[in-house]
């Protein structure tokens, strides 16, 4: 028996959440502040720990909620009814098949369909209409009392009295809803209302959670683990036949004995005053004072986490953070596993679902540590929940939520959900497995691209799906100076009210020429991006090969002269545009695009300009108003004649250094940038480093000497805009 899905409704961000569970581990990433914790929140207050009693507060409800319960109450309860939530709503999808216990589901089956294997759990916490228009009376009433309050207008009173008040008008309700084969959903008319006697929560489900709130620091600065030590032996002692427990109680009943005649010693004087002053004759009863070590307060208070070194023990606190946050995840998983087996009650079945939700990991820990978390998490969860014949004892999903690249990096793709806030009051919860359905219809070389993406972005570039913002940039040239280039565009050019670019969250991806492979991902996260790309311009000629067939073919070239382009990105994220264009000549339509058809908006799998897209592409421009270059080095030379004039002698990377300056009689130059860049520069990496090295400094800025190729500038500037 599993939960297949989780729907959320009016909680905090979460106006509309769709949840799907895998059957084992569901990892949960996402930008900050887009939803994981409301979710663990969520969990938390309708099957945790504290849904034993209302623990809601007003300011759960979905901000839109809070403002359409208000309206109704302004509007006299006309917009009431027309309300389809009424509250926070959390639906439990849950599928079964013919081998399970369907005894305690029972109140949850409404279908007699032996094809429909789901049933749907519904926990609210509602307003009825009954409850509505009892909030409407006792508002009014109030609202007259403070109306005329200086200060306050209808509003902030009701925000005022509701949040002091919710918990007389709003309830907890269980439903049994029956799942609709046809719709994939829940019906809208078919359902039971369930109370405490036909529906034993505890029974269908146990949900445990380590928060990321993790104390391993106590008052006294020393990290402890004792208070753990001490909950970890009480579902140890369960099993008091165990050699363990009984040398651990016989240890404890001895040292009782040994503590027991040094007290008596220890407290004769004391004692001794008790009989003066109680009058107590010999052979009357005594006051004694002995040992009574009780396992669980010694655990408590004497558990101690040594570092050992040389041998020397060091105390806990010599340990770092991270080892200490996962010995206590690990000690925590252990204790909630006894709790899912029930090992404190023997009398008890373990609940038919089994819920365990681990929030951020890795706090504290390097990259190896969490490394090892990820790839061995499955295994001793598998392991907690089976027999010594490795047999499965209950059914245990886990969710993780993480903010670590790392984590992401060694997980199974297809485990990953991706939170995407899509506004201020909702988020969205994506499958990365369902990219593999955008992707399965290419046919030909492209039909591994799905398996490349998926390979090249956890082993190189996991980051992408926690960055706010994403450049794509083609070589190893970009990727040295790109971040010369951010600094650079905010110490020389005005912010106009945008955050500088350091302080933004931007990941540099290096694409290679295969940008157009990201085509799905981009639309899939929705994430503002910049695609750097070479216009990469050619000249389509006619050859004779050596069988004697004539074909076409395209040539590199200059920019002026050319009439195609090669640039697999260009012809991809352009295709609609460019199919438009009536002129013959390529390149014609992309030196004449202007900067706002260059972003660009998927509408239905096609990238079409729009000023409001996610997605801008650029290439080289014209420079100096009359020479257009065709790649970033062809660029960055024409633009930078002087700065690559006056360094020639220290830049390692230029061969041929003598044509740098050769000029003709008219004093013009011998060679273009076009000709430098494919004669003299015979490493592109080193040439990057070389413009580094020859930076300087001055009042305008950190690399003031050299000059951002336009097309770059243009979108940078693009990218910057909040």
């Amino acid at each position: 028996m599993k939960i297949k899905k989780l729907q959320i409704n009016n909680y905090r961000m979460l106006k509309n959440l769709n949840f799907d569970l895998e059957d084992e581990l569901s990892l949960v990433i996402g930008k900050n502040n887009c939803g994981k914790t409301s979710l663990l929140s969520a969990l938390e207050k309708f099957i945790g720990s504290q849904s034993a009693s209302n623990n809601f507060t007003f300011d759960d409800f979905n901000s839109d909620f809070q403002d359409s319960l208000f309206n109704a109450i302004n509007d006299g309860g006309t917009s009431w009814s027309a309300l389809a939530i009424k509250g926070i709503e959390l639906f439990i999808y849950i599928e079964y098949n013919d081998s399970d216990n369907l005894s305690n589901i029972q109140p949850l089956m409404l279908d007699l369909d032996p094809e429909n294997n789901i049933v749907i759990l519904k926990l609210e916490y509602t307003l009825t209409d009954q409850k509505f228009h009892q909030l409407f009376d006792d508002f009014s009433k109030y609202n007259q009392k403070y109306e005329h309050t200086q200060g306050y207008n209808k509003e902030e009173i009701f925000d005022v009295f509701i949040k002091a008040k919710h918990r007389m008008y709003f309830s907890v309700i269980k439903k049994a809803i029956l799942y609709d084969m046809n719709t994939k959903a829940p019906s809208a008319t078919e359902y039971s209302v369930l109370d405490s006697k036909s529906l034993d929560l505890n029974k269908i489900l146990c949900f445990r959670c380590i928060s990321a709130r993790r104390d391993t620091v106590n008052k006294e600065g020393d990290s402890t683990l004792s208070t753990l030590s001490s909950r970890y032996y009480e579902k140890a002692k369960t099993d008091e036949d165990s050699p363990t427990v009984v040398a651990f109680e016989n240890t404890l009943h001895a040292t009782d004995k040994e503590l027991s005649s040094v007290y008596e010693e220890l407290f004769e004087g004391v004692i001794s005053k008790v009989k003066k002053f109680g009058g107590i004759r010999e052979n009357e009863t005594v006051v004694k004072i002995i040992s009574t070590l009780s396992q669980q307060q010694l655990l408590r208070g004497n558990t101690t986490v040594v570092y050992e070194n040389n041998n020397h023990q060091l105390p806990e606190s010599y340990n770092g953070l991270g080892y200490l946050n996962l010995i206590s995840i690990i000690m925590e998983i252990e204790i909630y596993l006894g709790d899912f087996l029930r090992k404190d009650d023997e009398t008890r079945r373990p609940a038919d679902i089994n819920l365990l939700f681990i929030e951020e990991p890795e706090a504290h820990t390097h990259p190896q540590l969490q490394y090892v978390f990820i790839k061995n998490i499955k295994n001793l969860l598998s392991e907690g929940i089976s027999d010594e014949k490795s047999n499965g004892l209950i059914d245990l999903q886990t969710i993780i939520t993480t903010h670590s690249s790392h984590i992401v990096s060694e997980c199974d793709f297809d485990d990953i959900k991706y939170f995407k806030r899509t506004s201020n009051s909702s988020v969205l919860s994506k499958n990365l497995k369902d990219l593999n359905i955008q992707y399965k219809d290419e046919t030909g070389p492209k039909n591994n691209h799905f398996k490349f993406l998926k390979q090249y972005l956890t082993l190189n570039y996991a980051e992408i799906f926690f960055a706010d913002k994403v450049i794509l940039f083609e070589g190893e040239t970009e990727s040295i100076l790109l971040p010369a280039m951010l600094k650079k565009i905010d110490e020389e050019i005005p912010l106009k009210g945008d955050l500088p670019m350091l302080s933004q969250n931007i990941s540099l991806i290096a694409s290679g020429a295969y940008s157009q492979i990201f085509d799905q991902f981009l639309k899939f996260i929705d994430t503002k991006t910049l695609i750097i790309t070479d216009i990469d311009a050619g000249k389509e000629e006619r050859i004779t090969d050596k069988n004697g067939t004539l074909r076409t073919v395209i040539k590199a070239h200059t920019v002026e002269g050319g009439n195609r382009t090669t640039n697999g990105a260009l012809l991809h994220y352009y295709k609609s545009p460019l199919s438009q264009y009536s002129g013959g000549n390529q390149l014609d339509f992309f030196t004449n695009l202007p900067t706002n058809q260059k972003v660009l908006k998927n509408n239905s799998g096609t990238w079409e300009a729009d000023a409001n897209g996610e997605l801008m592409v650029v290439f080289q421009t014209q420079e100096s108003g009359t020479y257009y270059p065709r790649s970033f080095e062809d660029a960055f030379i024409h633009i930078n004649r002087d700065f690559i004039s006056a360094h020639k002698d220290t830049c390692a990377s230029l061969q041929s250094k003598e044509i740098i300056d050769e000029k003709d009689t008219a004093g013009k130059y011998v060679s273009d940038a076009f000709k430098l860049a494919n004669t003299c520069v015979k490493s592109k990496s080193s040439f990057a480093l070389d413009i580094l090295l020859n930076s300087e400094s001055s009042e305008t800025g950190t690399f003031s000497n050299w000059k951002i190729p336009p097309y770059i500038e243009e979108g940078l500037l693009w990218l910057r805009k909040n």
